[in-house]
This record gives structure tokens, C-alpha cells and sequence, in this order.
């Protein structure tokens, strides 16, 4: 089964097109480097839960839409192998003060796959 990588973030409206073209290019450098699949969705219905929601996990502001991410791979260590060429990568390295979105307040995680159909 594969290994999935997933990411919740908010991005300022305003930054935007910025963040498409980061992620397009971070999107390249995983596939070089073996991911399976990389996707990228901007929020189009994610309510602002009572109790929890997406905006709320990653404290959204009315200026900001949420992004929601995955990154496929083979497995597990093909995760791990390809992460650390990833976060070894130059082009990657982020200079948090032009970063179009608040790294604090993204959530990550990786996920064993148990049914794909």
C-alpha cells in the first residue's frame, strides 16, 4: 500500500498566485525526486466549523483561503528517502520572511494507506 504525506495551510488571498507558483515548483522537485503524486486544492466549501473545521485547524483568517495537500509515495521509506532529498534541496530552502503563508500554523502529518480502491 502507499504512503501519503497531507498538509492543511491557509494562505492570504493576496498571495495567492505567489503560492501556486512555490507549489508548482515544489511540486516538480518531489516527482524528481520519486513521489508518486503531488496535489495541491484551494478551499471552495470549507465552512468555519462551531467546534472544528478546516479553517479553524489552521486558524484561517477572512483574508486567507485554505489549502489542502497530499503527496503520494510507494511506501513508507520511499517517503522518508524522498523527504530528505526534498528538505536537502536548495531550491526548496525557505526564507520564512517571503514565505506567501504562515508555516506556524500549517498542519502535517504522514498516513499509512489502508484501502485504496
Amino acid at each position: 500500500m502507499s504512503y501519503v504525506d497531507g498538509f492543511v495551510l491557509a494562505v492570504p488571498k493576496a498571495k495567492l498566485d505567489d503560492y501556486k507558483k512555490f507549489a508548482s515548483t515544489a511540486g516538480a522537485i518531489w516527482k524528481e525526486y520519486g513521489a508518486l503524486a503531488y496535489v495541491e486544492c484551494v478551499g471552495e466549501d470549507v465552512p468555519y466549523g462551531e467546534i472544528t473545521s478546516f479553517p479553524r485547524a489552521v486558524q484561517a483568517k477572512d483574508d486567507e483561503v485554505v489549502i489542502f495537500a497530499w503527496v503520494t509515495y510507494e511506501s513508507r521509506q520511499s517517503r522518508d528517502a524522498v523527504m530528505a532529498k526534498v528538505m536537502a534541496d536548495p531550491r526548496l530552502q525557505p526564507d520564512w520572511a517571503t514565505m506567501p503563508f504562515d508555516g506556524k500554523r500549517m498542519i502535517f502529518g504522514g498516513f499509512e494507506t489502508f484501502i485504496e480502491l
